[in-house]
Protein backbone atom coordinates (compact mmCIF):
# COMPACT_ATOMS: atom_id res chain seq x y z
CA UNK A 1 0.00 0.00 0.00
CA UNK A 2 1.23 3.42 -0.79
CA UNK A 3 0.34 6.75 1.55
CA UNK A 4 0.66 10.51 0.99
CA UNK A 5 0.51 12.01 4.39
CA UNK A 6 0.62 15.75 5.18
CA UNK A 7 1.71 16.44 8.40
CA UNK A 8 0.77 19.44 10.13
CA UNK A 9 2.10 21.20 13.48
CA UNK A 10 5.24 21.70 14.62
CA UNK A 11 7.19 19.56 12.40
CA UNK A 12 9.64 21.35 10.85
CA UNK A 13 13.04 22.35 13.10
CA UNK A 14 12.18 19.61 15.69
CA UNK A 15 13.98 16.33 14.05
CA UNK A 16 10.62 15.04 12.45
CA UNK A 17 12.06 14.22 9.13
CA UNK A 18 14.90 11.98 10.61
CA UNK A 19 12.36 10.60 13.35
CA UNK A 20 10.29 9.47 10.06
CA UNK A 21 13.10 8.29 8.44
CA UNK A 22 14.26 5.84 11.10
CA UNK A 23 11.06 4.98 12.09
CA UNK A 24 10.26 3.77 8.23
CA UNK A 25 13.95 1.82 8.11
CA UNK A 26 12.67 0.24 11.27
CA UNK A 27 9.46 -0.93 10.04
CA UNK A 28 10.90 -2.04 6.22
CA UNK A 29 8.87 1.09 4.78
CA UNK A 30 10.05 2.64 1.71
CA UNK A 31 9.14 6.38 0.36
CA UNK A 32 10.80 9.85 1.12
CA UNK A 33 9.67 12.70 3.77
CA UNK A 34 9.99 16.67 2.63
CA UNK A 35 9.44 19.79 4.45
CA UNK A 36 7.27 21.70 2.41
CA UNK A 37 7.04 25.77 2.10
CA UNK A 38 3.97 26.18 4.14
CA UNK A 39 5.73 24.56 7.25
CA UNK A 40 4.22 21.00 6.75
CA UNK A 41 5.82 17.75 6.39
CA UNK A 42 4.73 15.11 2.88
CA UNK A 43 6.10 11.71 3.60
CA UNK A 44 5.14 9.40 0.61
CA UNK A 45 5.71 5.70 1.67
CA UNK A 46 5.08 2.35 0.53
CA UNK A 47 5.01 -0.86 2.57
CA UNK A 48 2.40 -3.43 4.22
CA UNK A 49 -0.78 -2.80 5.54
CA UNK A 50 0.17 -3.42 9.22
CA UNK A 51 3.72 -1.47 8.47
CA UNK A 52 1.89 1.53 7.81
CA UNK A 53 -0.72 1.52 10.27
CA UNK A 54 2.45 1.70 12.96
CA UNK A 55 3.68 4.21 10.89
CA UNK A 56 0.96 6.23 11.02
CA UNK A 57 0.40 5.91 14.73
CA UNK A 58 4.36 6.64 15.36
CA UNK A 59 3.74 9.82 12.82
CA UNK A 60 0.91 10.63 15.01
CA UNK A 61 3.46 11.05 17.93
CA UNK A 62 6.19 12.75 16.30
CA UNK A 63 10.01 13.25 18.25
CA UNK A 64 9.80 14.86 21.87
CA UNK A 65 10.04 18.63 20.49
CA UNK A 66 7.52 18.16 17.94
CA UNK A 67 3.85 18.77 18.27
CA UNK A 68 1.46 17.23 15.73
CA UNK A 69 -1.74 19.18 15.13
CA UNK A 70 -3.16 17.25 11.89
CA UNK A 71 -2.29 14.92 9.71
CA UNK A 72 -3.83 14.26 6.08
CA UNK A 73 -3.70 10.66 5.35
CA UNK A 74 -4.72 9.61 1.12
CA UNK A 75 -3.98 6.46 0.01
CA UNK A 76 -2.39 6.33 -3.77
CA UNK A 77 -1.51 3.49 -5.99
CA UNK A 78 1.61 1.76 -5.69
CA UNK A 79 4.22 1.53 -7.86
CA UNK A 80 7.17 0.22 -6.03
CA UNK A 81 9.62 3.21 -7.44
CA UNK A 82 11.29 3.59 -3.41
CA UNK A 83 14.18 1.30 -2.83
CA UNK A 84 14.97 2.73 0.06
CA UNK A 85 13.53 5.97 2.64
CA UNK A 86 14.70 8.95 2.44
CA UNK A 87 15.09 12.45 3.71
CA UNK A 88 14.28 14.82 0.19
CA UNK A 89 15.35 18.27 0.48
Amino acid sequence: MRLRIIVRGRVQGVGYRFFTQRTALELGIKGYVRNLPDGTVEVVAEGSPGAMEKFIQELREGPPLAIVEDMEVQEIPPDEEFETFEVRY
